[in-house]
């Protein structure tokens, strides 16, 4: 079933690169892919949802290769920030999502625009998340204007850079000139300390955002204490005890501190702790609060 709805998307994006997405009727979609009507509608409702999950299946990749680049790597290194861009551009241009979005953007479908809005913001919290790695916690204040700033500079110099150059833009050149103007803007507007819009914004136009609940990093850390007396309890090989306290605490500090959490690194950890009888039965609301967690984020 997974694989028959991942040729429609397949498909559907493909029509869609072709014809557009308003020129392209769910009919097209059936000859194209193959299926029946009623076939469609059991993984979709809707054309507009068939591109809501497109979308998704394509971030969804590029959330993975992303957290990908950062194992192993210092977080505030900017050339795996340059990097992350690099890839997320290539993505763009690969799978012709600026033309998507320019359409859906100049339709009057509220639904459709209300997720592209949805996207954009979701990116610029993925900015702002990680100007505060790269440039310290101590110019937080700061990373909201100029992640609003550097999202707009990076948007018209790919756009600028596509109309000048027929075989498409010169990706790391335009990363990399925009990060340098970044990296000038950051400095100045610290020593200026001038600043435009709260941070807390972003968590306000976010309400989705989870992991900023207090109710839900309550639950985390009580969760978090009780693991630690089981294992404490139930463990007695003191190697085996600290292999199950750093891994507890890896998944800790990647839903409460990292960026963007990588979910099949946090599953991962939760299922070799889990693989121990003892902490089976113990691990299960933990479990429960990670999936949500990442439930609520693919949403």
């Amino acid at each position: 079933m997974y694989n028959r709805k991942q040729n429609v998307i397949h498909s559907a994006h493909q029509l869609f690169i072709e014809k557009g997405f308003q020129a392209t009727s769910i009919q097209d979609i059936l000859d194209y892919s193959g299926i029946s009507k009623g076939t469609f509608y059991n993984y979709f409702s809707s054309k507009n949802e068939l591109l809501i999950g497109i979308y998704k299946s394509i971030y969804k990749k590029l959330e993975k290769d992303k957290n990908d680049l950062l194992v192993g790597q210092d977080p505030s290194d900017i050339e795996i920030f340059i990097k992350q861009i690099e890839l997320q551009m290539i993505t763009n241009r690969k799978n012709k999502l600026i033309a998507l979005f320019e359409e859906v953007m100049a339709s009057n479908d509220t639904d459709l625009k209300q997720f592209i809005l949805r996207s954009r913001l979701n990116s610029l919290h993925w900015y702002y998340k990680r100007l505060v790695e790269i440039f310290g916690e101590d110019k937080r204040p700061y990373m909201l204007d100029c992640a609003i700033m550097f999202q707009g500079i990076l948007q018209i110099n790919v756009h600028y850079n596509r109309m000048a150059y027929e075989t498409g833009e010169k990706v790391s050149q335009v990363v990399r000139y925009s990060v340098s103007r970044l990296v000038k803007m950051v400095e100045d507007v610290v020593e200026s300390n001038d600043q435009l819009l709260q941070p807390e914004l972003i968590e306000k136009w976010l309400p989705g955002c989870q992991k900023n609940d207090q109710g839900f990093k309550t639950q985390l850390l009580q969760q978090s204490v009780i693991l630690r007396k089981t294992i404490a309890k139930h463990i007695s090989n003191e190697a085996e005890q600290a292999k199950f306290i750093e891994l507890l605490d890896f998944i800790i500090d990647e839903l409460l501190h990292s960026s963007v959490p990588r979910k099949f690194i946090t599953e991962s950890a939760l299922y070799t702790i889990k693989e121990n009888t003892y902490l089976a039965k113990e691990i299960q609301p933990l479990e429960k609060l990670v999936k949500d967690y990442f439930s609520q984020l693919e949403d």
